[in-house]
């Protein structure tokens, strides 16, 4: 079972989306679970690295696609803390405006 956490800025984008948004979301990050369960990610979430963008550690960063058309999440692999199980970071969601910079 893969462990889940979420960064600040996820927490403000997510409070920003429309119910629908979320609720697309959560359907999105069920399977999204299914398929780290399975170690490959299914054709619909588009999972793919997001060119040029790396944690503060080097670590690549990845986009997956929720919602067409302009639906997307960020996220990292973060330390194991569980024997046999992936940590997922939640970095941002929203639109493509999640991959402009802007302030921390």
């Amino acid at each position: 079972m893969p462990i889940f956490d979420t960064a600040n800025r996820f927490e403000r984008d997510y409070r920003k989306l429309t119910r629908e948004k979320r609720e697309r979301f959560q359907v999105a990050a069920g399977r999204f679970e299914e398929d780290l369960d399975t170690g490959q990610f299914r054709p619909g979430l588009r999972v793919k690295v997001v060119q040029g963008a790396k944690t503060s550690e080097g670590e690549p960063i990845f986009e997956m696609t929720w919602a067409k058309p302009d639906g997307r999440a960020t996220w990292q692999y973060g330390e194991k803390t569980k024997a046999g199980s992936a940590h997922i970071i939640w970095r941002r969601i929203g639109g493509h405006e999640i991959f402009d910079p802007g302030p921390s």
